[in-house]
């Protein structure tokens, strides 16, 4: 059953007297427990179509049902209440209150759902809790690390239970370890039951969606499971040559080095006498 369903959907901005065509007439559907990646090139579509799929902007034309809301045709207030009750919202740049606990962010959301306030620290614990961060509820985002920011994050984002979780570049601004960490996070996540749609430009972090949706001007191009994207297998690839070349070469490099070891020691004890004279 299909949670986002999208048709001949069109977003065209206007610059002066240019009308800017940012999606042409995109279809797209993503079922329940979906875990999906979408990515492009600076100019595809792709911040747009998050966007839309955020509920933060609206389409010129076609239809977008979020779990059998229609999106298309709401105003301001519903799709505040839809981005509220629906979807939750993962950033690179973590967008936490700075003077506020963990737990205060994480309770945020609550306030503007009345039927969720009540209980409210409850609920927030148990998100916190989730990501693994039980320990840190009392803590300000200055006292805490990056991935550790980025996991009340994520609990933000669950605490009213959406039935979309929607991250933009969630790894940018993190190491490869840590951003390894959010990543097995979500899939955690996803094993749960949990619809994810990650928007992100690094083919590594797309490869651990189950399928990746890849945009160019203002149209799906390609829309594969990750292990049958043709660019995704290339990338794959390219990186295990990469490896074998590097591999290669430490090896070489270590065998090269035994030898010259070998080599002074023949020749040290080719120089080396062996006894004094008669």
């Amino acid at each position: 059953m299909s949670l986002i369903s999208i048709r001949q959907l069109q977003k065209i901005y206007r610059v002066g007297t240019e009308r800017v065509h940012a999606l042409s007439g995109v279809d797209l559907d993503i079922a329940k427990n979906d875990f999906v990646a979408i990515m492009g090139q600076s100019g595809s579509g792709k911040s747009t179509l998050m966007n839309i799929l955020g509920c933060l902007d609206r389409p010129t034309s076609g239809s977008y049902n979020l779990n059998n809301f229609p999106t298309h045709k709401m105003d301001a207030g519903q799709l505040a209440a839809v981005r509220n009750t629906q979807i939750g919202f993962v950033f690179q740049s973590f967008e936490l209150l700075n003077r506020a606990t963990a737990l205060d962010n994480v309770m945020l959301p609550l306030i503007y759902s009345p039927r969720n306030w009540f209980g409210a620290r409850k609920r927030a614990a148990k998100a916190l809790e989730r990501v693994g961060l039980a320990n840190r509820m009392d803590h300000k985002p200055n006292q805490l690390s990056g991935g550790q920011r980025q996991r009340v994050a994520i609990a933000r984002a669950l605490v009213n239970e959406p039935s979309l979780v929607l991250a933009d570049e969630p790894t940018g601004n993190l190491d490869t370890r840590t951003s390894l960490e959010i990543i097995d996070l979500f899939k955690a996540l996803h094993n749960e039951g949990q619809t994810i749609v990650i928007v992100t430009h690094e083919e590594d972090i797309a490869g651990h969606a189950k399928r990746i949706i890849r945009l160019r001007d203002g149209l799906v191009w390609s829309d594969h499971p990750t292990d049958r994207d043709p660019i995704h297998q290339q990338y794959l690839q390219s990186m295990l040559s990469v490896a074998q070349t590097a591999f290669e070469a430490a090896t070489q490099a270590r065998t090269t080095e035994a030898q010259e070891k070998a080599e002074l020691t023949k020749a040290s004890a080719s120089t080396t006498p062996t006894g004094g004279p008669a």
